[in-house]
């Protein structure tokens, strides 16, 4: 049975919890990008949430994901 579109699943939810750590952490530095941010190659935040992106893009499965 597929499950209803408007339902996200665990790599989204995911996702959308470390977009709202990042925007908050943006906010506290009046930032509106992290490109602006000296501290964005080391951030481990930012990379969390790349993480996530690259999670959810390819729902966990391992390997190479391509655009």
């Amino acid at each position: 049975m597929d499950k209803p579109t408007n339902l996200k699943d665990e790599w989204e939810l995911k996702l959308d919890k470390k977009l709202q750590e990042l925007q908050q952490c943006q906010a506290q530095h009046n930032l509106d990008s992290c490109f602006k941010c000296d501290k964005m190659i080391d951030c481990t935040l930012r990379q969390d949430y790349v993480k996530s992106a690259y999670e959810s893009m390819n729902k966990g499965s391992t390997g190479g994901f391509e655009f």
